[in-house]
């Protein structure tokens, strides 16, 4: 399994050629992308040859819209990494530019998927557009297979609670705080990734030590407490996570602050993923220390709970 980040008219490695190919930007690899992955391994396998799935860096709406970029579900590498996990054999992240933005469907079709990588077969869900202004539709990329003599399937409309999967109401209840609604649409808990840094040490000074994650590229749930898995140095900690201000002490802000339950030691400066698992309350502000306190025992005690 490998990964290989290229310009669109460049050749991938040749064990990326002659298998089935699927399009998209998989952001979060949701329970849809996970049906478009197990249909193309299925159709890859039947045919023979790698599963490949080709995803754009940076995704193309940000080229052709600047400033409208936002924070995605997932990092380049985690994508590659839940996409790997899902059963795909390689991932090709198409270097986003306008010469490749200006490509017709048909264009498209025929130097990335037919001579580049060779496909035997393709696989695609309903809403598929590809090429210049998202001209190409699943009718387009149809008409072109079957004159190429390749395999072309359709998915269709993957629901979850009679509502459409999306990396849109992933993001939405990711945003609202519904943790445990996106684990359910990804099929796993919601992560974040970044680097302890040093914050107030308010935490150390009343016996709830945190850590302040920085540097967090994806999407942050929206701000409460929370039960959390945090990963550091490879050792996996039960946690409760604040996301948000600190109104008790006047802190308008929004941090990332993770109490690892149980342990001790110093993780300044060494990169932190923390897991979602569910929120615990709102963020709200308390008369003073002694209530604030109070507050985060009962927040550790229901975190533990959550966990064991």
């Amino acid at each position: 399994m490998s990964t290989v980040s290229l310009e669109w008219f460049a050749y991938p490695p040749p064990e990326f050629a002659g298998g089935v190919v699927s399009v998209g930007n998989f952001d979060g690899v949701h329970l849809g992308h996970r049906a478009l992955v197990t249909a193309t391994r299925k159709l890859a396998d039947k045919l023979g040859g790698p599963a490949v799935v080709i995803t754009f860096d940076p995704p193309p709406h940000q080229v052709l819209h600047p400033g409208s970029g936002r924070p995605p579900l997932t990092t380049l590498t985690q994508r590659a990494e839940l996409l790997h996990g899902v059963g795909v054999d390689h991932v090709v992240i198409l270097q986003t530019s306008p010469a490749l933005l200006a490509l017709s469907p048909e264009a498209f079709f025929e130097d990335v998927i037919a001579r580049q990588l060779a496909a035997k077969g393709i696989v695609e869900g309903y809403d598929f557009r590809f090429g210049r202004n998202r001209a190409g539709t699943n009718a387009t990329l149809r008409t072109l297979c079957d004159a190429a003599g390749l395999a072309c399937e359709e998915l269709p409309q993957v629901k979850y609670r009679d509502e459409p999967v999306s990396s849109s109401r992933v993001r939405s209840a990711i945003v609202s705080g519904n943790v445990a609604h996106a684990a359910e649409l990804l099929a796993r808990p919601y992560r974040i990734s970044g680097t302890v840094v040093t914050g107030a040490k308010r935490g150390r000074t009343i016996g709830f030590p945190t850590a302040n994650l920085d540097q967090v590229p994806t999407v942050l749930p929206g701000n409460g407490v929370y039960a959390v898995r945090a990963t550091v140095e490879g050792t996996m900690w039960s946690a409760a996570a604040n996301v948000g201000p600190n109104p008790t002490f006047g802190e308008d802000a929004r941090k990332i602050e993770v109490h690892l339950i149980g342990f001790t030691g110093d993780v300044y400066g060494k990169p932190m993923t923390v897991e979602f698992v569910t929120r615990l309350r709102e963020t709200r502000p308390f008369g003073g220390v002694s209530e604030l306190v109070e507050q985060l025992k009962r927040d550790i005690e229901a975190a533990k709970r959550v966990f064991a």
